[in-house]
């Protein structure tokens, strides 16, 4: 369903993504791991459009993007079949989890205020909240946070979540729940691409892992051919490094 070809991203005379090949099926739960500084979130960012890619291509359900050169329109278009969630949340802080996970559906979508909001009660139930529907951000701990945060994505129904270290931001007690949510969803079969450091939910979760430096790819495949057989001695000092 989604396939990258060749993604380059300088800033400045930086070079953070040398040409970064990505091919992601219906149902896939990809795992982005690296060192910090290797490339991980720029790339996520980019197949978002979230940042400008300097070179690179795009398959989405068949069509295919010049990503240097991809219009509003097409990026627009894109975008309403995906959903990101950041590492630090980004709701409302002035609006409840409902209205935060209704607002763009409302606004950006014109979706009947009754309708958004059934959706969004149904996406807030999903992720274990129905008793937080009318709770302010500052009510709310940061693992509710971003289960509202998922809930947002859900809600809009997308072909692939995008997942930017979705439990830095969280205190080490709160990330088995945000964990649990996207097992569920894994479960389910929803496709996700997952910028992580959490290496049980990379091992037992995902479906593939690529593991990147220095803005390459240096090894991917399946998560039991990955953890159990790395190809690389860089891969296995990785791992090493990774496990204590």
């Amino acid at each position: 369903m989604l396939e990258i070809t060749g993604i380059k991203k300088n800033f400045g005379d930086l070079q953070v993504l040398k040409g970064v090949d990505l091919k992601v099926e219906k149902g896939d739960v990809v795992a982005i791991l690296g060192p910090s500084g290797s490339g991980k979130t720029t790339f996520l960012r980019c197949i978002n459009f979230l940042e400008t890619t300097d070179q690179g291509t795009m398959v989405f359900d068949g069509e295919s993007f010049d990503m240097s050169r991809v219009s509003r329109k097409d990026m627009a278009r894109i975008r309403r079949k995906t959903a990101f969630v950041f590492q630090n949340f980004n709701l409302f802080l002035n609006k409840t989890a409902l209205e935060n996970v209704t607002e763009g559906l409302i606004v950006a979508r014109k979706i009947p205020r009754a309708q958004a909001e059934e959706t969004g009660r149904r996406a807030l139930d999903k992720v274990g909240l129905s008793d937080r529907w009318n709770y302010y951000p500052h009510q709310l701990s940061g693992g509710q946070q971003q289960r509202v945060a998922i809930a947002r994505a859900l809600a809009t129904d997308p072909e692939i979540i995008f997942f930017d270290e979705p439990t830095s931001a969280l205190d080490p007690e709160l990330i088995g729940e945000v964990l649990e949510v996207m097992r569920e969803l894994a479960q389910e079969g929803m496709t996700m691409l997952v910028v992580t450091h959490e290496m049980n939910f990379a091992r037992n979760v995902s479906t593939r892992v690529i593991f990147m430096e220095h803005g390459n790819v240096v090894e991917e495949g399946s998560s039991r051919e990955f953890f159990e057989n790395p190809k690389t001695e860089r891969t296995r000092e990785f791992l090493r490094m990774v496990s204590g």
